[in-house]
């Protein structure tokens, strides 16, 4: 790797560890799916169904349309009779934000599940003054194996086995023991999480595995850069949302010291008038292009750290779905649309399928755009519309690009812009605001 990158590099370097610059496969199974997750190291969870749930659309974005269901066997299964996951299947845990994750790295996260039973655990706490809620729980599930909230909840009202419970309290319960790790999630049901005991989802050798805090933040480090190709601390430290930046660095300079990470500067990366430090990792790629064309979710690692998204590809993003309908700019959850190594645009899309209908809310260039780009994003746009088997396309009225987008696509209907009444509020996939 070069000890400095043009701008247009460092993006190809990024984008090349993130799986972009591997032609997509003619067929996608499961060792697709495993490869792309591997390269990630996560898939972000969120709830929001207005395109596609956010977790379906990263491996969309690299490998191409594929039967989502093979992703549900994957990271939603369930063991039977409430025994352990064998390995090599998929947990869920706070490794960004809710994410997918391999449950072989469990133990990875023991750091985080004390540092949570430290911060909500502690004397004094709700957790504390609530003991006889968490210990019916536990004793629910250590009775019965892994429950979906319906079941816990039918019992809660019944009072099978005490008093009658507030259901508000056990979610908050099971919300703070799956934080604390005595809980996982077993799989689900649809999207509904099914709720066990540690040690009825993740094999025993996992929960008895030792690793200390500063083993496991180089090793989420390590793998961080792995995933970055070319990043900053900042960017290092955001990818599995550690907020320790003494213990990042310490982790940094290990990896510097074996070989893993190699210093480098990026065209235009500053800290104020000086040059902001960056570390390679050594098996990044540069090459010579990247040949894609695709939209992205918000959660995707390319641009979920959005300090990193500005710096890489000069593109100020936020999700306006928590925007009053009247004061959104771009849209109420627009996808950022990558073609080759840029995001030349954004788009809302939302999946009308009573109408077999992909509906472009709204589109929106970035500045200097090449001019080829309408006719990329209108493939981008037909990909996505097959993925999500939806027959027709219709573009409206709202944003810079739809005229364009409309020119090279005779073939999509027209929409005047979305009323303004709001979008239903996102929920928020069962995760409560436990401070």
């Amino acid at each position: 790797m070069k000890q400095h990158l043009s701008l247009a590099e460092a993006r190809r370097v990024a984008l090349a560890a993130q799986g972009f610059a591997r032609p997509r496969p003619e067929a996608v199974g499961t060792r697709q799916l495993n490869g792309a997750i591997a390269r990630m190291g996560v898939l972000q969870i969120d709830s929001v169904n207005v395109f596609a749930r956010s977790h379906y659309v990263p491996l969309f974005s690299r490998l191409g349309a594929y039967d989502t269901a093979d992703l549900d066997r994957l990271v939603l299964r369930h063991g039977a009779g409430g025994r352990p996951r064998s390995t090599g299947s998929y947990v869920e845990y706070l490794a960004h934000e809710a994410t997918f994750l391999p449950v072989e790295d469990w133990p990875l996260w023991r750091f985080r599940m004390d540092d949570m039973r430290a911060r909500y655990g502690g004397p004094g706490s709700w957790y504390a003054e609530n003991a006889a809620t968490v210990e019916w729980v536990r004793a629910e599930l250590a009775a019965r194996g892994p429950l979906r909230p319906a079941q816990i909840e039918s019992d809660a009202h019944r009072g099978r086995r005490g008093p009658w419970w507030d259901w508000d309290v056990v979610k908050r319960a099971l919300e703070l023991m799956w934080r604390f790790g005595e809980v996982a999630i077993a799989g689900r049901r649809g999207f509904e999480r099914r709720y066990g005991l540690a040690e009825q989802v993740v094999p025993g050798h996992l929960l008895d595995a030792e690793v200390t805090r500063e083993e496991a933040i180089r090793e989420l480090v390590h793998r961080a850069a792995r995933a970055s190709g070319v990043a900053a601390a900042s960017d290092l430290a955001d990818y599995h949302r550690i907020r320790d930046r003494k213990a990042v660095l310490g982790a940094v300079q290990d990896l510097v010291d074996q070989g893993e990470l190699a210093p480098i500067s990026v065209e235009g990366w500053k800290r104020g008038d000086a040059a902001l430090p960056a570390w390679a990792h050594r098996e990044a790629a540069l090459p010579r292009r990247i040949d894609v064309a695709t939209v992205l979710t918000p959660f995707d690692p390319v641009v979920w750290f959005r300090e990193r998204a500005e710096r890489l590809f000069d593109f100020d993003y936020r999700i306006e779905i928590y925007t009053p309908a009247h004061k959104r700019r771009f849209g109420y959850y627009s996808l950022p649309v990558l073609v080759d190594d840029r995001i030349v645009g954004r788009v809302d899309l939302k999946a009308d399928r009573a109408a077999s209908t992909l509906r472009v809310q709204s589109a929106w260039w970035e500045a200097g755009v090449p001019s080829t780009a309408a006719e990329r994003v209108a493939t981008a746009l037909r990909d996505a519309a097959a993925w999500q088997g939806l027959d027709r396309i219709t573009i409206s009225t709202w944003g810079d690009a739809t005229d364009d987008l409309a020119f090279v696509m005779p073939d999509a209907g027209r929409h005047d812009r979305p009323a303004l009444d709001p979008e239903p509020a996102p929920a928020a996939d069962e995760a409560l605001d436990v401070a």
